[in-house]
Parts: C-alpha cells; sequence; structure tokens
C-alpha cells in the first residue's frame, strides 16, 4: 500500500477571458434587453425580470457566480417569487459551504410595492474560509504501477493550505474512478473517501482511499458485419494479443478501422458481462460502406496575371472502398479547367497490412499549361503575351507505399512518362523512366480537418538514366515543410516551405518535360499570380522571325509563405500574408513576394477559403498582378 500525501508549494492561479461584444440596433425589444441581462447576471448588481429584481452585495468572482447558481432561475409567477425568496437563504447556505464557508451570513431585505417587480437585497458576510489542513490519497492494487495513474496524480494542483472547495473534491473522486475503469480496473473501489471538516478550526481533511483490484487484459477481438477474407482485419488490431485493457487501445483499433475508407459504421464495444480469467472480449461491429461514392471539388482563381479570365477549377473523385474480399480499392479523379483537362486512375492494393503496406497502380492522362510565351510588338515596343508552354502527358507508374514503426512513410516507386510539348518551334516528345523513392511524415495535434497544430514533412529523390530506358539523365531532390500552431485559442499561423532542384546537363536541359521542372504562382505558391506561370525564361526567333520569349520553368524552386488566421468564431476566420520566392535556373534568380488576406469558413466537409492575393513586383514576363482565390480542403 501507498500512501501519497500532498503537501507542495506551488500556487494556482486561475484567469478568466472575456470577450465583449456591443452590438448597436436600430430598435431592441424588450425581450432581448432581459435576455442581456440574465445572460450577464454574474457580473451585474441587479437581476431583474418582471417579478423580481435581486441584488446581490459583499460577494465577487466565483463566490457570486456560484450563488447566483444555487438561486436558480428568476420566478415567472407570484407563487414562484415566494418560493424563490422562500428557499433563498438556504440556497446561498449551500452556495457558501461548497466553497469553503461555513460560517457565512445572509442578510435578506425585500420590498414588495403593489405593483411593478419586488426587490430583494442579499447582504452576505462569507465569514472565515475552511483551508484544507492535509490531503491523503492512498492506492492499492496494481493500479499502484500503472504510470498513468501516477502522473495524473503527480499533476494534481490541489495541495494544504487551499481554501476548500467541494467540486474540486468530487472532481478528483471522479477523475480517479474514470480513469482506473478506463485502464481496466473494474474490481476498484473507495475504501474511504470523505471530508472532515472542523468548524470551530476553520480547517477540512480530506481522505481518498481506493483499492483498485486486478487489472484486467483484453481477451479475444470479434470483427462482425463485414465480407472480407478471414484475418484481414486482424491485422489492425495495433495492440499486442492479452495486453493490458485500456480505452485508449480500443479507440486506436477504432481509428485504424476507420482509416481503410471500407466502413460508414464502426462500434468498438468491450463485452463486460463476459469478463473471464480477468479477460475482456472485445466486440467489433461494422458496417461497409456503399460500392461506389462520387465527391465533387471546386475552387477558382481570379485576377488580372497573364491569363485574364476567370479560372474555374472543378473536379470529380468516384472511389470504390472495397472491390473484393481482399480490400482492392480504386479512386478515379477527373478534373476539368480550361486548357487543364486531368485524368488519373489509382488501383490499390494491400500487402502485409491493410493500411501500412500497400501497392498502388496509376494510370493517368494529363494536358497542363506552363508559365507564358510572348512576341515582341515593335509598334508597342514591348512584348505581348500570345499564350503558353502546352503539354500532354501520359503516365503509368506503380508504387509500394509503406508506414514504418516510427509513423514516417516509406514509398518507392517506378513511373513511364511521354510527354508532348513544343519549345522555341520545336516539338518535343521524351521518354522518361523516373525510379524514385520518398519519406513523409504528417503530425496532427488533433483529428479534425481543421487541425489547431501541426508539422508535415516531405522528401524524395528521383533518377531517370538512358540505361534504364530514358531519353535523358535527370536526378530530381525535393523538400516540402508546413508547420501550424494555434497561440490563445484564437491566433493560429501558418508556414510553408517548397524547395525543389534538378540535376541536369546543359544539353539535356530542354528534353526534360515541363511536368518535371519547377514553376510558381498558385493558391499553393505564391498567391497573387496565375498557376505556374512564374519562373525563368528564354527568349529565341520563332518561325515568324519574331522575337519571342517563354517562361519555360528553372532547375530550382525556392518559395516560401507565412500566414497570420484569427478566429472571429469557432467556425470563421479572417487571414493575412505573404508569400514569397520563384523558380530559377543558374543565371536567373528572381524573387517575387506577394501579400493579401483572406476570409476562411470551418465548413463540416474542412475549410473554405477566399483569399486575395497581391504581387508587389513586375518580372520580366508578367505584369504586377492580383488573383482571387477560391479553395477547399484541409492544409494538412
Amino acid at each position: 500500500m501507498a500512501s501519497i500525501i500532498c503537501d507542495n508549494k506551488q500556487q494556482q492561479t486561475f484567469q478568466l477571458d472575456r470577450a465583449i461584444f456591443l452590438r448597436i440596433f436600430a430598435t431592441l425589444s424588450r425581450l432581448s434587453i432581459l435576455a442581456l441581462l440574465y445572460l450577464s447576471m454574474g457580473s451585474l448588481p441587479v437581476w431583474a425580470n418582471d417579478w423580481l429584481k435581486v441584488e446581490i452585495q459583499g460577494a465577487d468572482g466565483a463566490l457570486k457566480r456560484n450563488i447566483t447558481a444555487h438561486l436558480g432561475s428568476l420566478p415567472g409567477s407570484e407563487v414562484q417569487r415566494r418560493a424563490f425568496i422562500f428557499n433563498a437563504e438556504e440556497n446561498i447556505a449551500t452556495a457558501l459551504h461548497s466553497l469553503g464557508y461555513y460560517k457565512g451570513k445572509v442578510d435578506q431585505q425585500l420590498e414588495s410595492p403593489e405593483s411593478g417587480p419586488w426587490r430583494l437585497r442579499l447582504t452576505i458576510t462569507p465569514g472565515e474560509p475552511t483551508v484544507i489542513q492535509w490531503i491523503d490519497i492512498r492506492l492499492s492494487g496494481e493500479i499502484l504501477d500503472d504510470e498513468v495513474i501516477n502522473s495524473w496524480l503527480r499533476q494534481l494542483k490541489l495541495k494544504p493550505g487551499d481554501i476548500l472547495n467541494h467540486g474540486e473534491y468530487e472532481t478528483i473522486k471522479s477523475q480517479l474512478l474514470t480513469y482506473a475503469l478506463a485502464r481496466g480496473y473494474f474490481e476498484g473501489k473507495y475504501l474511504t473517501n470523505q471530508i472532515v471538516v472542523n468548524r470551530d478550526l476553520d480547517s477540512a481533511q480530506i481522505s481518498l482511499h481506493y483499492d483498485s483490484g486486478p487489472r484486467y487484459r483484453i481477451g479475444e477481438v470479434s470483427f462482425n458485419g463485414h465480407d472480407l477474407l478471414p484475418g484481414f482485419l486482424d491485422r489492425l488490431i495495433p495492440f499486442e494479443p492479452q495486453s493490458h485493457y485500456s480505452t485508449g487501445k480500443l479507440g486506436a483499433l477504432n481509428r485504424e478501422l476507420v482509416d481503410t475508407g471500407y466502413f460508414t459504421n464502426i462500434k468498438v464495444l468491450p463485452q463486460l458481462d463476459r469478463m473471464q480469467d480477468d479477460r475482456v472480449p472485445i466486440r467489433v461491429e461494422v458496417t461497409p460502406r456503399p460500392s461506389h461514392s462520387i465527391e465533387l471539388g471546386l475552387g477558382a482563381d481570379i485576377g488580372n496575371s497573364t491569363d485574364n479570365t476567370i479560372e474555374p477549377r472543378v473536379r470529380v473523385t468516384w472511389r470504390t472502398p472495397q472491390i473484393n474480399r481482399h480490400g482492392h480499392s480504386q479512386e478515379t479523379s477527373i478534373e476539368w479547367s480550361p486548357d487543364r483537362p486531368k485524368f488519373l486512375t489509382t488501383y490499390t492494393i494491400p500487402l502485409t497490412h491493410p493500411l501500412d503496406d500497400q501497392l498502388k497502380v496509376r494510370l493517368g492522362l494529363l494536358r497542363d499549361k506552363y508559365g507564358v510565351t510572348q512576341v515582341y510588338d515593335a509598334d508597342k515596343r514591348d512584348f505581348r503575351n500570345t499564350g503558353e508552354l502546352e503539354s500532354v502527358k501520359r503516365l503509368i507508374g506503380v508504387v509500394r507505399q509503406k508506414r514504418l514503426n516510427n509513423q514516417w512513410l516509406f514509398t518507392y516507386s517506378l513511373d513511364a512518362i511521354n510527354e508532348k510539348y513544343t519549345q522555341s518551334d520545336i516539338d518535343y516528345n521524351p521518354d522518361v523512366l523516373l525510379l524514385g523513392t520518398s519519406l513523409s511524415k504528417t503530425t496532427r495535434g488533433d483529428k479534425s480537418l481543421d487541425p489547431k497544430s501541426g508539422f508535415f514533412q516531405y522528401y524524395s529523390l528521383e533518377h531517370a538514366d538512358p540505361t534504364l530506358g530514358s531519353d535523358l539523365r535527370l536526378t530530381r531532390l525535393q523538400a516540402k515543410f508546413k508547420w501550424i500552431d494555434t497561440f490563445f485559442d484564437k491566433h493560429r499561423f501558418v508556414s510553408r516551405l517548397d524547395l525543389g532542384a534538378n540535376l541536369v546537363s546543359d544539353e539535356e536541359l530542354p528534353f526534360v518535360p515541363p511536368s518535371l521542372r519547377y514553376f510558381a504562382g498558385g493558391d499553393q505558391s505564391i498567391r497573387g499570380y496565375s498557376y505556374q506561370e512564374l519562373g525563368p525564361y528564354i527568349e529565341y526567333t520563332n518561325s515568324q522571325d519574331q522575337l519571342a520569349r517563354m517562361v519555360v520553368g528553372g532547375r530550382y524552386l525556392l518559395v516560401g509563405s507565412l500566414e497570420y488566421q484569427y478566429y472571429l468564431t469557432p467556425t470563421w476566420r479572417v487571414a493575412t500574408f505573404v508569400d514569397a520566392g520563384n523558380a530559377f535556373d543558374i543565371q536567373q534568380f528572381e524573387p517575387i513576394v506577394s501579400v493579401g488576406g483572406g476570409v476562411h469558413w470551418i465548413s463540416p466537409i474542412g475549410p473554405i477559403k477566399l483569399d486575395l492575393g497581391v504581387g508587389l513586383k513586375e518580372t520580366e514576363t508578367v505584369d504586377r498582378s492580383w488573383r482571387i482565390h477560391f479553395t477547399m480542403g484541409a492544409e494538412l
């Protein structure tokens, strides 16, 4: 048996943050005024309605709030008014006792005019508070060796010298029971739980003696309601057989099942009525998702950069979460925007683990535009836009994706790419066989679509070589980072850094497909500029013998962003940001900076953002621009 006596000298402070909003209306109904008075009763000197006005003196802060809570709602009739006044002294005494004031006095003065509300003046004299003399928390049983319980005990703030608060005592008592049940101590019970108050000495002694008994273990886990192969879901169990019971482990199993995407409803049920030999059987009931689902995504860019038109984006995603008993699945997305249609389908095959080891086969046909093409207008003595660098890309690839024990996501891939494009009036059609590997990790502070904190990091290495069937030798290096944190509940910061490098010879540089080069601009890069319009350019004489230039992308990429977001309400926030950087080549680096702001709605399907970005600099190929970006989706 162990005894824990709380006698630390740490001080306990409480801070109450309160925001006051003033709304002015042309007309304000009497009902609204009464509602505001009711909501503010803890801070106003008079608490009133049409039947009774209550004035409380001699009590402030938490004591006054506790008294008003015990008094209850103001009366709504004559009978209720008499009952309110009759019970006021007893209710106030209960409120004083609960916060350690056993010698308090209440003086009541009542004014009862023939018309209008009565007035009740309550003058409170709390008296000397009762101070905790000592606290004795004793644990026995297997719970003594439970580090989670011991950690909870160490963070308790209640200590000798504090004013007695029955609410805090009840909270500690119930928390210990809750933790014990959550950790599998189903036979636990209190041997002693009491507060001994000495009113003569204004002191109290707290005793909590708890015997946990044995800690139960997790028994057989059974899955019901699915048609997957027997044993398939067993690989998702994130704990060892016969391990100690805890609700945290059952929650982890639930999250694994959710992440598969196979099910719409999941229940992980401990069968406490079937416990045997300190084992708790677990029954998992699942409901499969519909065979097919369709998801629609929308976005748009509006502005005066290279392309002055509205650039809408529509994405339709078709998913089949479970194709067969082996857990295969597919996802096909079709994205449309002017001159940028994309088709990509991915077939996923679980290998040694349904989530942590998967083989993905990809097939895609993607058309895209990059940068800007221009010719020199001798009459205006300036370049005018004539279009963009266009490419059509065909892709067949296979990726193996494994989640390591430290939660890093490790992939290795082989992509066969054929891309057609015209650069400097020369047609290119290179074939690239790209071997790649990557490491990434996402850490979220919570599981919501709009996490309060998180960190994403991504590193990749890809290589193409003529000895392996490619038309060029290319090594690609990339690193991406995103950091999110929230301070004081309302102040959220989002920062981003994207780095990239292509190691390729000057002779082979034109054979690098545009999809493998680096460009900047767009809602995920430098806002205020159009998607992929920024980067180094080349000058040449076109087939009409005109001086022309074309943004062709760069060997390197360096783009960063810092955004500050302020929550007006839990579902609405405003933001301001600065983006900087560019894609560049060895002899061409032109840093670009844009600033802006926006309004974000945290919808049930994720954040919906409306941002305005303004470029602060003209480039050789792009005038100073602005763009409105409308986006949907989570940031991590």
